[in-house]
């Protein structure tokens, strides 16, 4: 499995609003994304920060 790349907490916000989600609200340093599916609402918390750990991303994908 390739490695996950360093990406910023804006590239991570377009994609998922790419993927359907939209910005709710912006508390301070993290940013809360919704989108609506079949099962229910899905949530989302990104923080704004220059470049996200791996970790980081890695949960905000799962």
């Amino acid at each position: 499995m390739p490695k996950m790349p360093r990406i910023s907490s804006r590239k991570a916000i377009r994609a998922l609003e790419r993927l359907g989600f939209e910005q709710v609200r912006q508390t301070g340093s993290r940013v809360v994304l919704k989108k609506e599916s079949e099962e229910g609402e899905i949530g989302c918390v990104v923080p704004v920060h220059r470049e996200l750990k791996v970790g980081t991303l890695s949960g905000i994908l799962k």
